[in-house]
C-alpha cells in the first residue's frame, strides 16, 4: 500500500512540475527563416550621384518616382560613406560590411567574402540563387575575394560588361533588361545591381546628361520595383535597397560634380532608400550614425545569415 501511495505522490508531483514548466516557460524562439517577411533582397547602387541633385535638389524635382514611392518606403537622410569614395571600394564596402583598400580598376577582389558569399555557403544553395549584374565590367570582382578559405567558393552568378567585350561598360538599360531575365528565369534570393551612367556623364563633364541620368535612374527605380511586385516569386516578400557608392565633389568650386574620391562632404553624403514588408513606411530617419558597411549586415539579418567578417551593424531604426 506505501508503495502504491508512493507512486502516487511521484506522479502527481511530476504532472505539476510539467504543468508548471509549460506555464512560465518561454516558448522557442521562432526559426531565423520566420523572423522576417523577406524572402529575397536586391541593391540597387546608383553609381555617383550627389545629394544636392537627388534628396537635396530644389522641390526633389530630379527624383519624383522616390518621393513617391517613399510612401511605402523609409529613407535615411544622414547615411555616409565613411570610407574611400570610389566605385569598387564603395560597392565592396556596401556588400561586405568592411571599408576595404582595394583598386578602382577591377584588378583586385575584396578582401572579405559578401554577403551574398555568406548566404550561398549557409543556405546550400545553387550559385545561380544570387547574382551580381554591372554596367561596369571592373565591378565582376564582387563576385569573389582575396580571404584564402573564401576565393573560387559560392560564388554568385555574374554578368558585367558588354556580351563579347568584358573589357567595355554598358548603357544601364542593358543591365536593366538582363536583371529583369534573371528575376524571369533564375528566380534568385539575392541580387546586386550596378547603374553607372550618371557617374559616367559626370566624369565626362556633360552636366546636362548627368542631370537626365539621375532622372532616368529615378524612373528605373520604379520600374524595378513595380516589376518585382508584379512577379508572384517576389511580391509582398522582397526587399529593396537603393544607395550609392559615393557621391561626387562638393558645390562651390567649378565643374566639382565631375570627380570624387576624397573626404568632401559630397563624396561621403550619400542614399539609403529602402521599401520592403519588414521596414517602416513614409518614414525619414535622422537619428543614428548609419553609414555604408551596414547594408550588409542589414541584408543579412533579413535573410539570416551571419557575416563574422563584418565591421557594420544592423539599422535598426529601418525596421518596423
Amino acid at each position: 500500500m506505501k508503495k502504491i501511495i508512493l507512486c502516487l505522490l511521484l506522479i502527481g508531483m511530476a504532472l505539476v512540475s510539467c504543468n508548471k514548466d509549460d506555464n512560465n516557460s518561454n516558448p522557442d524562439p521562432k526559426p531565423i527563416d520566420d523572423k522576417y517577411k523577406t524572402e529575397n533582397v536586391v541593391l540597387l547602387v546608383i553609381d555617383g550621384p550627389r545629394m544636392t541633385e537627388t534628396w537635396q535638389g530644389k522641390n526633389q524635382e530630379n527624383i519624383p518616382n522616390r518621393v513617391a514611392l517613399l510612401k511605402e518606403g523609409v529613407f535615411i537622410s544622414n547615411f555616409q560613406n565613411n570610407g574611400l569614395t570610389n566605385t569598387n571600394a564603395g560597392h565592396t564596402a556596401l556588400i561586405t560590411g568592411v571599408y576595404d583598400s582595394i583598386q578602382n580598376n577591377g584588378k583586385e577582389l575584396p578582401t572579405n567574402p559578401s554577403v551574398l558569399q555568406h548566404w550561398l555557403k549557409q543556405t546550400n544553395k545553387d550559385s545561380s540563387k544570387a547574382w551580381v549584374i554591372v554596367s561596369k565590367d571592373k565591378l565582376e570582382v564582387l563576385n569573389n575575394c582575396k580571404n584564402k578559405d573564401w576565393n573560387g567558393k559560392y560564388m554568385p552568378k555574374a554578368d558585367a560588361g558588354v556580351s563579347g567585350n568584358p573589357s567595355a561598360y554598358r548603357d544601364d538599360a542593358i543591365t536593366i533588361a538582363n536583371f529583369k531575365k534573371v528575376i524571369t528565369t533564375d528566380k534568385p534570393n539575392m541580387v546586386v545591381i550596378n547603374l553607372k551612367d550618371v557617374d559616367s556623364y559626370g566624369h565626362e563633364n556633360k552636366w546636362k546628361e548627368y542631370i537626365q541620368a539621375i532622372k532616368t535612374t529615378d524612373q528605373s527605380i520604379k520600374e524595378i520595383w513595380d516589376f518585382l511586385q508584379s512577379q508572384p516569386n517576389y511580391k509582398g516578400k522582397t526587399t529593396l535597397m537603393v544607395s550609392n557608392d559615393h557621391g561626387r565633389h562638393s558645390d562651390g568650386i567649378k565643374d566639382a560634380f565631375v570627380n570624387h574620391g576624397d573626404a568632401c562632404v559630397g563624396c561621403r553624403h550619400i542614399e539609403f532608400f529602402a521599401m520592403g514588408p519588414d521596414f517602416k513606411k513614409d518614414a525619414v530617419i535622422a537619428t543614428g550614425n548609419y553609414e555604408q558597411i551596414d547594408v550588409a549586415n542589414t541584408m543579412a539579418e533579413l535573410l539570416g545569415v551571419k557575416l563574422p567578417y563584418s565591421k557594420g551593424k544592423v539599422m535598426k531604426a529601418i525596421f518596423k
